[in-house]
């Protein structure tokens, strides 16, 4: 494979799904790419913008229902590298906030292939963003951790230390945290994090939709059922949540 010669394969964000937050180099890399691989949160308006004549692989992941495995994902990129000079790989978000981007580099990179990466804006940022939520906050915010909820992606690496995260900074951002919503509120409430801590949780942000809840923490679990809020949704919690 590294005697031929290899396109390059550019890891691009796709923001958090309204196609107004898409960059304006991501966007002309869409728009000319010969083969695309993208992830089920690409919203079809950004997918509208790939030339009709582009080799296009679905590759996306949910929970319970992943599609293509990452191994296979990781072969598709190289295997496509081989024959097209311009090749995207789309992921929702940004391609290095927990969305595998790099270890999908450093798979390419190893066998020989240009890698180029375009960020893009993260919905941890931009959904609490769209209502007013600031994740940092002069006053009462100075610190931030973005943490993954959904522990069950890969075994092998080192579970979250909720309960050392409780106080390890003034606000929390989960991304794909309602399916162990209730264990990482008990983790936190027992790591001593004040029950009435502003929190709120953002479905489908930035996008058509949206909808959102705010509450304090001992009580967002039994919101969150009672609503029927579902994935993919963003959970924040601290007092930054009612700022605005």
């Amino acid at each position: 494979m590294n005697q031929m010669k290899l396109g390059t394969v550019y890891l691009v964000g796709a923001g958090p799904g309204d196609p107004d937050l898409l960059t304006l180099k991501a966007s002309r890399l869409l728009s000319q790419c010969d083969a695309l691989v993208y992830d089920s949160l690409v919203p079809n308006e950004i997918l509208s913008l790939v030339p009709d004549s582009c080799d296009s692989k679905f590759v996306g992941k949910r929970r319970g229902h992943h599609s293509v495995p990452q191994a296979k994902t990781n072969a598709i990129l190289l295997e496509l590298a081989s024959r097209y000079e311009c090749v995207v790989r789309l992921k929702g978000g940004d391609p290095y906030v927990f969305g595998r981007g790099g270890e999908e580099a450093a798979y390419l990179s190893r066998r020989g292939v240009n890698v180029e990466v375009v960020p893009g804006v993260t919905a941890g940022i931009a959904a609490p963003a769209y209502l007013g939520i600031p994740v940092t906050h002069r006053v009462v915010g100075s610190s931030v951790t973005f943490v993954t909820g959904h522990e069950e992606i890969d075994k092998k690496r080192p579970a979250v230390n909720w309960q050392a995260l409780a106080h390890a900074s003034d606000s929390l951002v989960i991304y794909m945290g309602l399916h162990n919503l209730e264990s990482i509120v008990d983790a936190l409430l027992t790591g001593g994090l004040d029950p009435m801590t502003p929190s709120a949780v953002i479905q489908q942000g930035t996008v058509v939709g949206q909808r959102y809840l705010k509450s304090s923490l001992d009580e967002l679990v039994g919101r969150v059922k009672e609503e029927g809020f579902i994935s993919p949704s963003i959970v924040v919690v601290g007092r930054v949540v009612d700022t605005q």
